[in-house]
């Protein structure tokens, strides 16, 4: 699974300047068009053999706004999310 970068990012570009394998990119680059830094879910390792805790969360300056499969226990895998905007219903 890949971080997550919330709504919350104010798009300092420190988590892409720690990024060890160039998963992050910043808003222009954003494949959503949405204005916030965008982590590719295929590149993104979170930091697992480089790191014991994601590169990226550690240099963010923003508390809660880069998550990972660690802090979000309990919430369904990307995969199996629906489009954004939409509920999740959990069984």
């Amino acid at each position: 699974m890949a971080v997550i970068i919330t709504d919350i990012c104010i798009n300092c570009a420190a988590c892409i300047d720690e990024c060890p394998v160039e998963a992050i990119v910043d808003e222009d680059d954003n494949p959503t068009g949405e204005e916030i830094y965008y982590v590719y879910a295929d590149k993104c390792v979170e930091c697992v053999g480089y790191h014991d805790v994601p590169a990226c969360a550690e240099a963010c300056p923003t508390e809660g706004c880069i998550q990972w499969d660690d802090v979000v226990e309990g919430m369904p895998a990307s995969e199996n999310r629906g489009e954004k905007g939409t509920p999740v219903i959990e069984d």
